[in-house]
Parts: C-alpha cells; sequence; structure tokens
C-alpha cells in the first residue's frame, strides 16, 4: 500500500465488486456522489427498490384482496421468498430464520422463549456498553421477572486503559458465573468500537455452563461472515437497514436454531401468522406454531417493506458473502493503513477498533481527541457522511458493496487538509 492516489485507482480498477456502487443511489454534494462512510447506521438505497416497490402497488391495483393468494410471489407466502437470501447471510438453514418485526421487539418475543429464570440461575450476562436496544429489553425483562438489574445482570467491560474485550476475558467470565447464567446475549459486532465477537467460543462456552445463548447482530448482519447453525447458537435478531440496506425502519429479522425450532413446547407469545398456514383461516382456538422460526411470527408481512427487502438481499445472493468479505478486509486495511500515515504526521486519531481484520467487520472506530466534533463537522461540510458518537469517536465504514478505495483515498486528502490548516 502507499498514499498515492494513482494506488487507489488501481485497485479499484482490479476490483471484483466495482460494478456493483452502480447498484446503488448517493446522496449528492456539489455536484458529486458524497463520501458515504455511514451503512453501519442506514445502507444506500439499491436502485431497484423502486421496481420492486411499484410491482406490489401494482399487484394490489390489480388485485386487490386476492393479492395474498395470486401472482408468482402471493403476499400469504411473502416471508418465504426472504429466507434463502437470510440463510445465506446468516449461516443457517432456510426454516431457521424468518423476517419479521423490528429489532427490538424480536428480542422481547425471543426473551419471552429463552430467558427462563429459575430461583438459583437467573442472570443475564452481556458486554457492558451494548445498544441501548439489548440495555433497555434486558433491563425490563429481569424486572418483569421480579429481579432487580444490579443484581440480575452481569456486565463484562474491556480491561482498563482498554477499549475492547478480551475473548479470554469472556470466557473467563462464563465460567467464573456459569451455575447463575440463565442467558448470555451479546452483540455480534460491538456497535461503537466496532469489535466482530468470537460467536463461536461465546457459545460454546455458554453452553458448557449450562446457558441459553442468543445474539443482537443488527451491526453483523451482511457485515462479516457468520455460520450461526454451525456454531449452535440458539438465537439471534438483526435489522436490516444497516448493512443489508432495506430502508430506514426496514424489517428485522429472526434466527432460531433447529434444535428449538421445532419445538411446540417452547414457550413463546403467539400471533396469528405464527400459526399453522393449513389451518390458519379456520380462526380455531389453539395455537399450533409454524415449522422452524416461522412459528415466532405475530402478524402478516408488511409487504412494502419486505419487497425493498428482498431487492436488497437479492443483490447479496448475486455477490456472495466471501466476496464481500475479501474487499471488506483489504478496504478496511487500506483505511486503517492511511489514517496511520495521518497519525504519524501529527492527526491524533487512535483507531480502538481491534487490529486484526479477523476481529473486525468494515468499521473503524476513531478517537479523535479533543477537536473531534470540529473535525466531523469540517468532514460533513466538506461532504463526508460518516457518524459522530460521544465523547469523541468518529465511526468510519467503508461498505465493500458500494465504497471504492478512492472514497477512502478522498477521505485521506480531507484528513490532510484538515491537518494542515
Amino acid at each position: 500500500m502507499d498514499t498515492s492516489a494513482q494506488y487507489a485507482i488501481e485497485q479499484d480498477q482490479n476490483d471484483e465488486l466495482a460494478s456493483f456502487r452502480e447498484r446503488f443511489y448517493f446522496p449528492q454534494f456539489e455536484g458529486r456522489d458524497v463520501l458515504y462512510f455511514c451503512g453501519n447506521s442506514l445502507g444506500l438505497q439499491p436502485k431497484t427498490v423502486e421496481a420492486a416497490l411499484l410491482r406490489e402497488l401494482e399487484h394490489w391495483k390489480q388485485h386487490g384482496v386476492e393479492g395474498h393468494f395470486r401472482g408468482d410471489m402471493p403476499w400469504m407466502h411473502y416471508h418465504k421468498f426472504l429466507q434463502p437470501g437470510l440463510a445465506e447471510i446468516l449461516g443457517a438453514y432456510i426454516d431457521e430464520v424468518v423476517p419479521m418485526n423490528t429489532l427490538t421487539v424480536n428480542l422481547h418475543l425471543l426473551m419471552v422463549s429463552f430467558y427462563r429464570p429459575g430461583r438459583h440461575r437467573y442472570k443475564i450476562l452481556m458486554e457492558a456498553g451494548a445498544f441501548s436496544s439489548d440495555q433497555y429489553a434486558v433491563e425490563s425483562q429481569v424486572r418483569y421477572h421480579g429481579f432487580q438489574p444490579e443484581e440480575a445482570i452481569i456486565e463484562i467491560a474491556p480491561r482498563e486503559g482498554e477499549h475492547t474485550l478480551r475473548t479470554e476475558d469472556i470466557l473467563t467470565a462464563i465460567a467464573e458465573h456459569g451455575p447463575e447464567i440463565a442467558l448470555i446475549l451479546f452483540s455480534g459486532v460491538q456497535y461503537y468500537t466496532g469489535q466482530y465477537f468470537d460467536i463461536a467460543a461465546i457459545t460454546r462456552a455458554g453452553h458448557q455452563a449450562g446457558a441459553v445463548v442468543g445474539f443482537d447482530l443488527a451491526h453483523a448482519a451482511g457485515n462479516v461472515p457468520l455460520h450461526l447453525h454451525d456454531w449452535g447458537a440458539d438465537f439471534a435478531t438483526w435489522c436490516s437497514y444497516k448493512y443489508l440496506n432495506s430502508g430506514p425502519g426496514g424489517p428485522a429479522g429472526i434466527f432460531v436454531h433447529e434444535r428449538w425450532a421445532y419445538d411446540h413446547t417452547l414457550p413463546r407469545f403467539a400471533g396469528w401468522w405464527g400459526h399453522d398456514e393449513t389451518q390458519r383461516f379456520r380462526m380455531e382456538k389453539g395455537f399450533i406454531p409454524m415449522p422452524g422460526a416461522a412459528g415466532w411470527q405475530l402478524s402478516n408481512a408488511q409487504i412494502f417493506s419486505f419487497a425493498a427487502h428482498k431487492a436488497a438481499l437479492d443483490i447479496f445472493q448475486e455477490v456472495g458473502m466471501p466476496a464481500l468479505r475479501r474487499k471488506s478486509q483489504a478496504l478496511t486495511t487500506y483505511l486503517e493503513y492511511l489514517l496511520g500515515i495521518l497519525n504519524q504526521q501529527g492527526l491524533p486519531l487512535q483507531i480502538i477498533t481491534p487490529g486484526a481484520p479477523a476481529q473486525r467487520g468494515c468499521q473503524l472506530s476513531v478517537v479523535a481527541g479533543p477537536e473531534g466534533r470540529s473535525l466531523f463537522d469540517f468532514l460533513t461540510a466538506h461532504g463526508v457522511v460518516c457518524d459522530w458518537r460521544e465523547p469523541d469517536v468518529i465511526r468510519l465504514a467503508p461498505v465493500p458493496l458500494y465504497n471504492r478505495f478512492q472514497d477512502v483515498h478522498a477521505l485521506y486528502q480531507l484528513l490532510q487538509k484538515w491537518l494542515t490548516t
């Protein structure tokens, strides 16, 4: 790697995914595409979304209520058209995943089934500083079961002077508190630091301790390789509007491992769309779950948001996660290299995301120092879209589907400009 513009141009010329950039709309700044490094908060719009929405509007116009049963994508079965794409991204069997609801709703529904505290085994173990969705859901769930959060929640924090968790410390905490732990709930990728946790190791340790293990994959789905079935996680949920590009407030989804997915005795909050579809319209008493994760559904699909979600998933199926991961690691390593050069030149930027590519996705979180907010505002004023997190962190996410090496180099040039003004 080097700092020349020519290097970035050559990398883009050799990029096997370069053409996919043209599949997305970019916001404009002074007549050009913005430098968009915020796919970890909201992915860009695929150009196929408009046609997908218009198709469903036309279907509604032509068929009315019969649209549930007519055509090649009848609404009655719409969730099934998204399951194959989700299964590939999550590393799951098709029946283990289903799109539904939003992330926090799903988290509560899954905790109804999988957080079953007893007299002695009642605690939830999670990372300190988890995203608010997880913190609030866990706090309210333990209170609902009659426990106090300060007693029932075990939070694992990084060692003093460090920003990320060591896997060995997570595993040690699981072993230490094992007899008390009912549920382990971790992020796949930590939203603030960008750390990609060792899901397989956490799951093994949790099961050895007798706990159920689940994951919030909001910042992992579509970002890092996942093999949930093989890793043995009990459950997971995620949103789709970040790396999965399904639009603001897009539908979330769940994974339920096959060891549980067909267990009809497992407690759950039921809804009519999770009921056996062969008997659903009989409107009879007695809930019979659909097989697999689909049995956790509450309501029929929100067709327009599902259509947008499917348009984005189709792109993922075309590209494949292995190719995305290769480019992601190359692009993020290049950004890391350029930030290191700037640091040597006197720009006080400290990357707090793990340096090992296997322990991160495409996000780099940077402590920007006392003038960090001014730097963020400078970038914004020059057409960079990134993310500010209090007190002093700028999150940068070069997304492999639509970001170029030249985007990263343009960011480098702007940071140089800041340094010399």
